[in-house]
């Protein structure tokens, strides 16, 4: 099994973060001024003399496993540094940072699963389903736009924009929103993908701005774990596929910018607390989880937050670190700027960190259920820590 660093770790909002990563891009770019600091690993001049810039995000390559599994690689070879993801370090809030340009405070995305008060119900803000259905909430006359209301950092930069992603989300609800105002592609494969990326890089391409999106080895991840050989394998594929972009960069004048959303740690069964087990604990909640399994928002009853607190610290301190959700909010984990003005209604009462490996987890009727062997989400080292790797300009 790979090594997970477990410590805490913070976002590093004061310039180490993607939130900060995409102010320096949105500053070269000329999107409205951010609120967060220019990235300290990248110059904005290296930005601005660029002809183009693509931005790669590879789902789950965090810069631990890049480390423990890269090595020698095309990919690692490239690396510039480590920055961190935002809170919490998963694909719902760190993507909507990529493509909003905002950290989570003031985008109001807050982890996979989220309670929206005006829809009533939890939803799967990606795919946009409630979690006890398979069919989007569009379907039923509900647009993305009523709940989501985060800009998209390709309308708003003075520069031509496209998209490249799975052909299954260029037309999402959420690719829809957050892609305004660039060209969406949709591929196909590996191959395919590849092949779009390089014309891009090379710069057979008019537009200027690329934002270009990889899913695979985070399912993989999930689905295996990422000590897992289809996590290794997955990756020798990718490095082997994307090897030529780097000298095609350089050739057409383009910065390309890899990272990622977030890290991973191995959590299987044997470390997974089902809510079920606890019947005492889901009798004091008003909703079931939300977040994530390795930072659930717990909205509890009236009148039983002391018991709740006990509960917790009895039943679970081993494996979970409880915090009231206005206190983590005040101390800066979602990041700089006026809060969103749901974002207080969106983590709950109380923010159930998962410690060490250990993972939450809970269903609703209807929902189906994941045996995943990885998991993301928290607030270990493991999982915050990404890769900026450049090439070209």
């Amino acid at each position: 099994m790979l090594a997970h660093d477990l410590t805490v770790t913070r976002p590093d909002y004061a310039g180490g973060s993607i939130a900060n990563l995409m102010a320096t891009l949105g500053d070269a770019l000329g999107a409205p001024p951010s609120t967060c600091a220019p990235l300290n690993l990248l110059p904005p001049a290296r930005v601005r003399e660029a002809r183009r810039v693509a931005l790669l995000e590879i789902d789950g390559l965090g810069a631990d496993l890049l480390a423990q599994i890269g090595s020698g690689s095309e990919l690692a070879a490239r690396q510039a540094g480590t920055m961190t993801s935002v809170f919490p370090p998963t694909t719902a809030s760190a993507v909507t940072t990529f493509m909003s340009g905002l950290p989570p405070q003031q985008h109001g995305l807050t982890g996979w699963f989220m309670h929206f008060r005006h829809l009533g119900a939890v939803t799967a803000v990606l795919p946009f389903v409630p979690r006890f259905a398979r069919r989007p909430l569009s379907a039923s006359g509900i647009e993305a736009a009523a709940l989501i209301d985060a800009p998209s950092f390709a309308a708003g930069i003075d520069a031509r924009a496209a998209a490249l992603l799975p052909a299954d989300l260029a037309e999402s609800d959420f690719s829809r929103l957050l892609a305004a105002g660039a060209r969406r592609d949709g591929y196909q494969d590996l191959d395919d993908f590849a092949r779009r990326l390089g014309r891009f890089v090379a710069g057979d391409d008019e537009a200027d701005f690329l934002y270009a999106y990889w899913p695979e080895l985070d399912r993989l991840a999930h689905l295996h774990g990422p000590s897992s050989d289809a996590v290794a394998g997955h990756f020798r594929e990718l490095d082997r596929a994307l090897a030529p972009l780097a000298s095609a960069a350089a050739a057409g004048g383009t910065l390309l910018i890899i990272t990622a959303d977030h890290g991973f740690i191995d959590s299987g069964p044997e470390e997974r607390i089902e809510l079920s087990a606890h019947p005492t604990l889901e009798a004091m909640l008003n909703l079931p989880l939300c977040g994530e399994p390795r930072a659930a928002y717990a909205y509890v009853r009236a009148r039983a937050a002391d018991e709740f607190e006990d509960y917790v610290a009895r039943e679970l301190g081993h494996a979970v670190e409880l915090h009231r959700a206005e206190a983590f909010l005040a101390d800066g984990w979602y990041g700089p700027g006026e809060p969103h003005p749901e974002l207080a209604a969106r983590i709950g009462d109380y923010v159930l960190a998962a410690r060490g490996r250990y993972s939450l987890a809970d269903r609703v009727i209807g929902e189906r259920a994941f045996d995943l062997r990885g998991q993301h989400g928290g607030l270990s080292g493991a999982e915050q820590r990404v890769p900026l790797l450049l090439a070209g300009a």
